[in-house]
Protein backbone atom coordinates (compact mmCIF):
# COMPACT_ATOMS: atom_id res chain seq x y z
CA UNK A 1 0.00 0.00 0.00
CA UNK A 2 1.36 3.27 -1.24
CA UNK A 3 -1.18 5.98 -0.25
CA UNK A 4 -0.76 9.69 -1.73
CA UNK A 5 0.59 12.24 0.68
CA UNK A 6 -0.58 15.55 0.97
CA UNK A 7 1.73 18.12 2.53
CA UNK A 8 0.10 21.20 4.20
CA UNK A 9 1.84 24.27 3.64
CA UNK A 10 -0.90 26.99 2.67
CA UNK A 11 -1.15 28.24 6.49
CA UNK A 12 -0.57 32.27 7.70
CA UNK A 13 2.33 30.90 10.48
CA UNK A 14 1.18 33.59 12.92
CA UNK A 15 2.92 32.15 15.76
CA UNK A 16 6.39 32.20 14.10
CA UNK A 17 6.08 36.01 13.29
CA UNK A 18 8.29 37.70 13.09
CA UNK A 19 10.11 35.27 10.89
CA UNK A 20 7.09 34.18 8.64
CA UNK A 21 6.46 37.82 7.96
CA UNK A 22 8.95 37.59 4.63
CA UNK A 23 8.49 33.90 4.09
CA UNK A 24 5.97 31.02 4.84
CA UNK A 25 6.38 29.09 7.13
CA UNK A 26 7.40 25.71 5.56
CA UNK A 27 10.18 27.43 3.96
CA UNK A 28 12.25 28.63 7.24
CA UNK A 29 15.08 25.94 7.72
CA UNK A 30 15.76 24.07 10.69
CA UNK A 31 19.77 22.72 11.07
CA UNK A 32 20.08 24.06 7.38
CA UNK A 33 17.30 22.56 5.59
CA UNK A 34 13.90 23.70 5.01
CA UNK A 35 10.42 22.03 7.27
CA UNK A 36 9.32 21.41 3.59
CA UNK A 37 12.15 19.78 2.20
CA UNK A 38 12.22 17.84 5.65
CA UNK A 39 8.56 16.76 4.95
CA UNK A 40 9.19 16.05 1.51
CA UNK A 41 12.21 13.44 2.42
CA UNK A 42 9.75 11.52 4.64
CA UNK A 43 6.83 11.34 1.59
CA UNK A 44 9.69 10.15 -0.86
CA UNK A 45 11.43 8.02 1.68
CA UNK A 46 8.21 6.53 2.56
CA UNK A 47 7.37 5.77 -1.38
CA UNK A 48 4.06 7.99 -1.52
CA UNK A 49 2.67 7.16 -4.98
CA UNK A 50 2.09 11.26 -5.06
CA UNK A 51 2.93 14.22 -3.11
CA UNK A 52 0.31 17.55 -3.27
CA UNK A 53 1.48 20.65 -1.61
CA UNK A 54 -1.11 22.94 -0.90
CA UNK A 55 -0.31 26.90 -1.23
CA UNK A 56 -1.69 30.39 0.49
CA UNK A 57 0.58 32.77 2.24
CA UNK A 58 3.41 34.13 0.32
CA UNK A 59 2.54 30.97 -2.05
CA UNK A 60 4.77 32.21 -4.77
CA UNK A 61 7.53 31.25 -2.45
CA UNK A 62 6.54 27.41 -2.31
CA UNK A 63 5.82 27.73 -6.29
CA UNK A 64 9.10 28.74 -6.73
CA UNK A 65 11.00 26.28 -4.11
CA UNK A 66 9.38 23.34 -5.54
CA UNK A 67 9.80 24.27 -9.65
CA UNK A 68 11.31 21.11 -11.15
CA UNK A 69 10.34 18.69 -9.07
CA UNK A 70 7.55 15.78 -8.95
CA UNK A 71 4.71 18.17 -7.09
CA UNK A 72 1.37 18.68 -7.56
CA UNK A 73 0.23 21.96 -6.13
CA UNK A 74 -3.26 23.04 -5.00
CA UNK A 75 -3.36 26.77 -4.71
CA UNK A 76 -5.83 28.02 -2.63
CA UNK A 77 -5.05 31.69 -3.76
CA UNK A 78 -8.34 34.08 -2.61
CA UNK A 79 -9.40 31.88 0.71
CA UNK A 80 -7.51 29.49 3.04
CA UNK A 81 -9.00 26.87 3.37
CA UNK A 82 -8.12 25.09 6.63
CA UNK A 83 -6.90 21.20 6.88
CA UNK A 84 -10.44 19.58 5.67
CA UNK A 85 -11.16 22.45 3.05
CA UNK A 86 -7.85 22.03 1.84
CA UNK A 87 -7.51 18.50 1.47
CA UNK A 88 -11.01 17.72 0.16
CA UNK A 89 -10.13 20.87 -2.76
CA UNK A 90 -7.14 18.84 -3.63
CA UNK A 91 -8.42 15.31 -3.89
CA UNK A 92 -8.39 14.96 -7.66
CA UNK A 93 -4.76 15.57 -7.70
CA UNK A 94 -4.31 12.71 -4.88
CA UNK A 95 -6.96 10.10 -6.82
CA UNK A 96 -7.20 8.01 -4.01
CA UNK A 97 -8.53 7.10 -0.53
CA UNK A 98 -7.27 6.79 2.12
CA UNK A 99 -4.21 9.26 1.80
CA UNK A 100 -1.73 10.18 3.72
CA UNK A 101 -1.54 13.81 5.22
CA UNK A 102 1.67 15.53 6.87
CA UNK A 103 1.78 19.21 8.85
CA UNK A 104 5.38 20.06 7.60
CA UNK A 105 5.96 22.15 10.95
CA UNK A 106 7.51 19.17 13.01
CA UNK A 107 10.56 17.86 13.21
CA UNK A 108 11.08 14.27 13.65
CA UNK A 109 13.85 11.14 14.90
CA UNK A 110 13.54 7.78 15.03
CA UNK A 111 11.57 5.58 12.38
CA UNK A 112 10.01 7.53 9.09
CA UNK A 113 6.44 8.18 10.68
CA UNK A 114 4.90 7.69 6.97
CA UNK A 115 6.70 4.63 6.53
CA UNK A 116 4.91 3.50 9.93
CA UNK A 117 1.56 3.90 9.01
CA UNK A 118 1.27 2.37 6.21
CA UNK A 119 2.72 -0.67 8.18
CA UNK A 120 0.42 0.21 10.49
CA UNK A 121 -3.30 0.44 8.66
CA UNK A 122 -5.66 -2.11 8.83
CA UNK A 123 -8.24 -1.54 5.75
CA UNK A 124 -10.97 -4.11 8.21
CA UNK A 125 -10.85 -1.77 11.30
CA UNK A 126 -9.52 1.62 9.97
CA UNK A 127 -10.86 4.78 8.35
CA UNK A 128 -7.85 6.96 10.12
CA UNK A 129 -4.70 6.03 11.59
CA UNK A 130 -3.21 8.93 13.48
CA UNK A 131 0.47 9.34 14.46
CA UNK A 132 0.73 10.55 18.03
CA UNK A 133 3.05 11.10 20.61
CA UNK A 134 3.00 11.28 24.40
CA UNK A 135 2.41 14.56 25.87
CA UNK A 136 5.64 13.98 28.04
CA UNK A 137 7.91 13.86 25.02
CA UNK A 138 6.49 16.48 22.90
CA UNK A 139 8.79 18.82 22.36
CA UNK A 140 7.90 22.65 22.37
CA UNK A 141 4.24 21.56 22.52
CA UNK A 142 2.28 24.01 23.92
CA UNK A 143 -0.91 23.42 25.77
CA UNK A 144 -2.79 19.99 26.79
CA UNK A 145 -2.87 16.60 24.85
CA UNK A 146 -5.52 15.97 22.15
CA UNK A 147 -6.78 12.32 22.31
CA UNK A 148 -6.83 9.49 24.28
CA UNK A 149 -5.87 5.54 23.48
CA UNK A 150 -8.20 2.54 24.38
CA UNK A 151 -6.69 -1.05 24.84
CA UNK A 152 -7.56 -2.00 21.03
CA UNK A 153 -5.73 1.03 20.07
CA UNK A 154 -9.38 3.57 19.33
CA UNK A 155 -9.00 6.93 20.00
CA UNK A 156 -10.99 9.04 21.92
CA UNK A 157 -10.68 12.59 22.60
CA UNK A 158 -9.29 14.17 25.43
CA UNK A 159 -5.90 12.64 27.10
CA UNK A 160 -2.52 12.66 26.85
CA UNK A 161 -1.09 12.19 23.58
CA UNK A 162 -0.61 14.76 21.18
CA UNK A 163 -1.58 14.43 17.65
CA UNK A 164 1.99 14.38 15.59
CA UNK A 165 0.68 15.57 12.78
CA UNK A 166 1.06 12.44 10.31
CA UNK A 167 -1.86 10.56 9.25
CA UNK A 168 -3.51 7.80 7.07
CA UNK A 169 -7.10 8.65 6.49
CA UNK A 170 -10.21 8.08 4.27
CA UNK A 171 -11.51 10.83 2.41
CA UNK A 172 -15.23 10.14 1.08
CA UNK A 173 -16.57 11.30 4.07
CA UNK A 174 -15.40 14.60 3.32
CA UNK A 175 -18.24 15.13 0.87
CA UNK A 176 -20.92 15.20 4.00
CA UNK A 177 -19.14 18.81 5.44
CA UNK A 178 -21.08 21.30 3.83
CA UNK A 179 -18.55 23.90 4.51
CA UNK A 180 -15.58 25.14 2.76
CA UNK A 181 -13.49 25.91 5.17
CA UNK A 182 -13.52 23.77 8.14
CA UNK A 183 -10.41 21.76 9.77
CA UNK A 184 -10.03 17.99 9.19
CA UNK A 185 -11.31 17.88 13.31
CA UNK A 186 -14.79 17.69 11.45
CA UNK A 187 -14.17 14.66 9.80
CA UNK A 188 -12.25 13.15 12.87
CA UNK A 189 -15.51 13.47 15.00
CA UNK A 190 -17.58 11.57 11.92
CA UNK A 191 -15.11 8.75 12.13
CA UNK A 192 -14.83 8.51 16.07
CA UNK A 193 -17.91 7.99 16.86
CA UNK A 194 -18.06 4.96 14.97
CA UNK A 195 -15.03 3.77 16.51
CA UNK A 196 -13.20 3.77 13.63
CA UNK A 197 -9.94 5.97 14.19
CA UNK A 198 -6.80 4.21 15.78
CA UNK A 199 -4.17 5.77 17.35
CA UNK A 200 0.21 5.12 16.63
CA UNK A 201 2.22 5.99 18.96
CA UNK A 202 5.87 7.04 17.29
CA UNK A 203 8.69 6.03 19.48
CA UNK A 204 11.03 8.55 18.43
CA UNK A 205 11.36 12.46 18.89
CA UNK A 206 9.42 14.90 17.94
CA UNK A 207 9.15 18.80 18.08
CA UNK A 208 6.78 20.86 17.04
CA UNK A 209 8.35 23.92 15.04
CA UNK A 210 5.55 26.32 15.37
CA UNK A 211 7.29 29.47 16.94
CA UNK A 212 11.02 30.88 16.97
CA UNK A 213 11.90 29.75 20.05
CA UNK A 214 11.07 25.93 18.72
CA UNK A 215 14.10 25.91 16.17
CA UNK A 216 16.69 25.33 18.74
CA UNK A 217 14.91 22.62 20.53
CA UNK A 218 14.05 20.97 17.10
CA UNK A 219 18.04 21.59 15.74
CA UNK A 220 18.97 19.91 19.40
CA UNK A 221 16.85 16.95 18.89
CA UNK A 222 18.26 16.74 15.72
CA UNK A 223 21.84 16.16 17.01
CA UNK A 224 20.72 13.97 19.76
Amino acid sequence: MRPPLMIFAAGLGTRMRPLTDTRPKPLIPVAGRSLLDRALDLGHQAGAARIVVNTHYLGAQVVQHLEGRDVALSPEPDLILDTGGGLRQALPLLSGSPVMTLNPDVVWTGPNVLSALQAGWDDDRMDALLALVPLARATARQGAGDFALDADGRVTRQGDFVYAGAQIIRTERLAEIPDRVFSLNRLWDLLIAEGRVHGLVHPGGWCDVGYPAAIPLAEALLRG
